[in-house]
């Protein structure tokens, strides 16, 4: 069973570091356009582990997360959906998908202007972390491909090289956020009022209060009205205004929920 510990990881070359100073990325929304949870779904129905019907619930999820941002009774039906579809899964599978995963889906949906924040905090010696709900080994790949200094995400249980549909923990979410950073920052001897954290999501306040910079990227309502009540930054890089294009994706719903059928059923074979 790994420790809780292992979800530090994936190191970049080693470079002159700024002391106490470290910047923390949520992936979702933030990093990345949409849930990263989602591609992995798609790929994982791609090589037959679960049916179409579950990956339609697993799209019907993505659409409103895009849509309205993070809600937590969707982070959690994600979280036990995808727990009981992982079990029995080998571990060896999963990292070979994650790599899969980044290549073929995540790579072309990373924000620019994110990827280039996280790159200026490395170049000044930052070391730059991704906190995240997605399963450790899609954020420890994610990492890595960006040449950041590692990873804090989703510990699933294994025993005898498989996923037991179990968490070690509990998912990287919210509050959760928070209290694994501030253990990172115990560890490396960090002074949180000297880091960054970036965040799309009201959910993430937590782990934006405990850092002395908070920075808000993409946010959702509340996490807008709390950045303009606290003067906190944000940056928005979706493009128009975010009043248009809520206006617009309400009046395409329908293409929408078809366009991420059409991201399944493509792959359906002879299994449906």
């Amino acid at each position: 069973m790994p420790d809780e510990k292992n979800a530090a990881v994936a190191t970049a070359p080693a470079v002159k570091q700024q002391h106490g100073e470290a910047a923390f990325f949520d992936v979702d929304n933030t990093l990345m356009r949409g849930a990263s949870l989602f591609h992995v779904a798609r790929k994982m129905y791609e090589r037959k582990a679960f049916t179409l019907s579950q990956a339609a619930g697993f799209a019907w999820k993505q659409f409103k997360f895009v849509l309205r941002g993070e809600n937590m009774d969707d982070v959690h039906a994600v979280r036990d959906s995808a727990l009981t579809l992982a079990a029995g899964i080998k571990v060896s599978e999963v990292h070979e998908l994650g790599e899969e995963v980044y290549d073929e889906m995540i790579e072309s949906r990373i924000w620019p202007g994110t990827k280039a924040l996280a790159e200026q905090h490395l170049r000044v010696g930052r070391k730059v972390w991704l906190v995240t709900a997605t399963p450790i080994e899609v954020a420890k790949v994610i990492s890595t491909r960006l040449g950041l200094t590692g990873a804090l995400g989703t510990v699933g249980e294994i025993e005898d090289g498989v996923y037991t549909g179990r968490l070690v923990g509990d998912i990287l979410h919210g509050p959760a956020k928070a209290v694994a950073v501030q253990r990172v920052a115990d560890e490396e001897d960090l002074d949180l009022k000297r880091c960054w954290a970036y965040s799309d999501s009201h959910n993430d306040i937590p782990l934006l209060t405990l850092v002395g910079h908070p920075v808000c990227i993409n946010p959702d309502a509340a996490l807008r009205r709390h950045a303009r009540e606290n003067n906190w930054p944000v940056y928005d890089f979706r493009s128009g205004r975010r009043a248009a294009t809520l206006g617009l994706k309400a009046a395409t719903v329908g293409g929408a929920i078809y366009g991420l059928w059409r991201g399944f059923s493509k792959f359906r074979g002879p299994r449906v």
